[in-house]
Formats: C-alpha cells, structure tokens, sequence
C-alpha cells in the first residue's frame, strides 16, 4: 500500500484518557442527550488516538469503544444534512462535517494501525476501516456533497491489503451494526462500489435509501476478480476507473455481478406479479412501478462503460419550476393570488427588479408579458456549474428547469445537483426531446372565487404522451383531466414516469 499516503492526524489535541476505563468513564461524562456536541467531541478523540504513542491492542479497543458510543448518535443527526438545498445552511453543514469526519478518521485509524498485526487480527481492523470508510461515501451521498478522491482510494487500499492477507472473505460479526448479520471485507467493499457506479447524486432521497437498502442485501453475492470473466453468461464490471490512475500490480479490479443482476431480475418480476417493496425488502419509501424504475436503473448502472461527457461549453441562463418554465415557452408569467402584495412599496420595487413591472391587475390570477427570470449557470464538458461568487437560490435536484438560451426553449430536468470544492454547485442537465407544448389545467372555478393558474407540459412522442405538471397540482391517476392551450383537450394518467422535488411526469392516454 506504497502508493497511498494516509492524511496525517492533528497532533496537538490533548488525548483525554489512557486506556478503557478512563475511556468509558469520559464517555459517561458526554452530554448523551446532544449528539452532535458529543460526536464533535468523539471525533477529537479518533484523530487524537490516532496521532498518539499508545500500544496499537490498546488503541484499537478505544476505537472500537468510540466507534459504538458514535453509532446510535450518528443516526440521530441523519436527518439533518438529508438532501437539503443546495448551498446547505451553516448548521446543515456542520452537522454534516461532524459526521463524514467522524468516519473517514475512524477509517484512516483502523488502517493505521492493522499493519502492526498478524493477518488473523488484521482481518477484523480492515473490516472496521471498510465500514467506516462506507458510512463517509454514504454521509456525503446523503448531504450531496462531491466524494472526495481520497475515500475511492481507501476503499483500493482496504481492497489491495485484504486481498493480499488473504482476509478479503473473512466474515465477521459487527455488534455495532447487528442488522446486517456477518459480513466479509468484500461484502462492504462490494456495496461501496456498486453504490458509487450507480451514481447515487442523481436519485432522490426515497431512490437512494432503496438503492442502498437492495445493495446492501445482495453485498456478498459479488466476486473480485484480476480479470474479466470470458463465460458470457458472467457479468464483469470493470472499477478501475474509480482508482482515478493507473492501478498498482495484483489489485483485483473487476467485480463479478451476475448473481446481483439476476437478484433483480427476480425483484422486478415480483413487482410485476403483484408483490409489494416491502414484501420484497426493498421497503416503504417507493410504489412497485417505482421500484421497477429505479432497480432497472440499478442493473444499467452495472455497466462497465467509459464516461461521455457533454461538449457544451459557455453559459447557459436557466429558469426553475413549473411556472417560470411556462413562461419560457408563452412569454406570459402565471400570478397566482396572493403571490404579490400590491399595497408594499419594498415588494413593488422587487417586482420591477425581478418582473420587469411594478403593478399587477387587481384580478386574483393574472398573465402577464415579461422576461422570464432565471439564473445564469455555466457549461464546462456538457456539465453546469454555478459558482460559488453567482447568487442565486438555494436549490435541490431533481427539479424542472427551461431555458431559450441555445435556441428554441428547452424543457429539462436538472439532475445530480451536489456541492462541490470551493462552495460551487454543479449538475446535469438532461433536456427532453420529445415536442413540447405548454399549457394548463382546466379546473372548475367556485363563485365568487378564482381556480389558481396551474401550468402543465404535453409532451409529445409519436403517438405517445406524457404530462409533467407541478407536484402540488393534486392529479390522481385514472382520473381525467382537462387541458386548456394545448393541442389535446383531454387526458388520461396511467401511470407515474418520473417524480422529481418539484414535479411529476406520467404517462397519459389521449381522450
């Protein structure tokens, strides 16, 4: 493991304690009821037993004494860097770096200090250190935050010294995670890897909780393998593009899937003949046909395929939502009622700035002529980046976008949002192809009361259609609905496509 270079701990925090006792009696003094002022201090603690002078049999059972007391904390702050807009808060940021370090220093310590034992005991630390270094992938997949290089390579590191001890299928029991049974190095390494090459930015929160929960199933049906399967019933996926540079001699870098594959093909057909997610331990979060998507996502993910990036370059100005891709493509902004005060001089003034007139009509709904409000991003290799110096809202993927930049608008979806270095957002932009035409739905009006303006999408696909509306648009499926500006009148929901943060897509029979 020459070629990797462990990040080197701070050494000028003070060690609180010497050995277990004094250990388990500091731990008792933490303020159990505020994890994250705990895991804070839990995490000095790691990086300070790992720059400290201490016998390594000692320093591995403090770290394994910490690693349990962080575990229930851990899974308490969760829900608080879950996917949030985009820049994140300070205290969502926070929280977020509290726990990502907190696991990538136990990883780097367990690694540290497994070559100061026999092949037998090592087993067990790499064991740790591959689970740790999991859980940090996992914190910023959750946080959509950009992976660091170094976690990819500490997965390779873990990989080349248990494969060489001879320890990669060693199953063992982790008490600090009883859920997932025995597991071997390989299991967490398979699971890392399968979930990085799904490209977990682009799945929304209930996606990837589903896509995790069914990886970490099937973890120990994978094979490492130093070549390619030649059976043509084998389906081999090459990893070594996430190594980031040519890898070391003797490295497995192959994974063997097809017994994975073939678990899917088994979960989709379940879903097909009636059974349920949760049946199938896939769980709540998603609807069968939903489960169908994502799990046939999955398998094209278990591709090996070399990254085509786009060739646009240059800006791109993009407008966001429903309403604001409406108007990209009728030049008529959608007002709902209430959505301006008309008696607040401050909000006439941002309505100058931001809609270019400072009165509205004294209707509940009006429509008016404007230029359409949007953000300007800009292409680098086909993907957009929004620097951090560009003000902008805070956003979250996937989500409806427009824009009339490089043309004729253009509806889209932005997918894959995450944060990356230096306080930028960066994303995709995948653009439908089918002809587009912008419209809204027909609601029957209450006397006395105006039906708010909800703008709709028909796209058109040779003799198919599918309809994205606003996610709040409350359309049920099976349950007609009238259109009014397009040029079908009537349609019929069948069937959810996609669902994203602020619409929905389905498949429509035409009436």
């Amino acid at each position: 493991m020459h070629w990797l270079k462990l990040p080197d701990p701070r050494k000028n925090i003070a060690l609180a304690f010497q050995d277990l006792p004094s250990a388990k009696a500091w731990l008792a003094s933490q303020p159990q009821a505020q994890p994250m002022h705990m895991l804070a201090a839990i995490g000095l603690q790691i990086e300070a037993i790992e720059a400290s002078t201490l016998p390594p049999a000692v320093a591995v059972e403090l770290l394994n004494l910490l690693r349990k007391a962080s575990v229930p904390a851990q899974d308490a702050i969760e829900p608080r860097y879950v996917r949030k807009a985009l820049p994140m808060l300070d205290d969502d940021q926070r929280t977020f770096d509290v726990a990502q370090r907190l696991w990538q220093r136990l990883s780097t310590g367990y690694l540290r200090l497994a070559p100061h034992f026999p092949p037998n005991e090592k087993g067990v630390l790499l064991h740790r250190a591959a689970c740790a270094v999991r859980m940090a992938q996992y914190c910023h997949f959750l946080a959509a935050r950009e992976c660091p290089a170094l976690l990819d390579q500490l997965l390779f590191a873990i990989l080349d010294q248990a494969n060489s001890s001879g320890q990669l299928r060693q199953t063992v029991p982790d008490p600090d995670f009883p859920h997932l049974g025995d597991m071997s190095i390989a299991g967490h390494l398979a699971w890392a890897f399968m979930l990085r090459l799904v490209d977990p930015y682009r799945l929304s929160a209930p996606q990837l909780a589903v896509a995790n929960r069914a990886l970490s199933r099937w973890r120990e049906l994978v094979n490492f393998q130093a070549m390619a399967s030649d059976d043509h019933d084998d389906h081999s996926v090459d990893i070594g593009p996430l190594f980031g540079a040519p890898m070391p001699e003797g490295m497995p870098r192959w994974i063997e899937v097809r017994k994975v594959t073939r678990k899917i093909a088994q979960r989709i057909a379940a879903l097909k003949a009636g059974e349920s997610p949760e049946s199938l331990k896939l769980g709540r979060e998603l609807s069968a046909a939903a489960c169908i998507r994502l799990l046939h996502d999955i398998e094209a993910s278990l591709e090996s395929h070399v990254d085509s990036h786009g060739t646009e370059i240059g800006e791109i100005e993009l407008a966001f939502g429903a309403e604001f891709a409406y108007a990209a493509f009728t030049g008529e902004m959608i007002v709902q009622e209430g959505a301006l005060d008309l008696g607040s001089a401050s909000l006439a003034h941002q309505r100058t700035a931001l809609f270019g007139f400072d009165q509205v009509t004294s209707l509940n709904t009006a429509v008016k002529k404007l230029n359409v409000p949007g953000e300007n991003w800009l292409l680098v290799d086909g993907k957009a980046i929004r620097p951090a110096d560009r003000k902008g809202a805070r956003r979250q993927s996937p989500c409806l976008i427009a824009s009339t930049s490089l043309g004729p608008p253009r509806l889209g979806v932005m997918v894959g949002l995450q944060s990356i270095p230096g306080g930028a957002l960066a994303a995709d932009l995948r653009w439908y192809t089918m002809r587009v035409e912008a419209g809204r739905l027909a609601r029957q009006t209450v006397p006395g009361q105006a039906a708010p303006v909800v703008p709709v999408f028909l796209l058109h696909e040779g003799k198919e259609c599918s309809l994205i509306v606003p996610s709040t648009a409350g359309i049920r499926l099976e349950t007609g609905v009238t259109l009014e500006g397009t040029s079908v009148g009537h349609v019929m929901p069948t069937e959810v496509l996609e669902r994203g943060i602020d619409f929905v897509r389905y498949a429509v029979n035409k009436q």
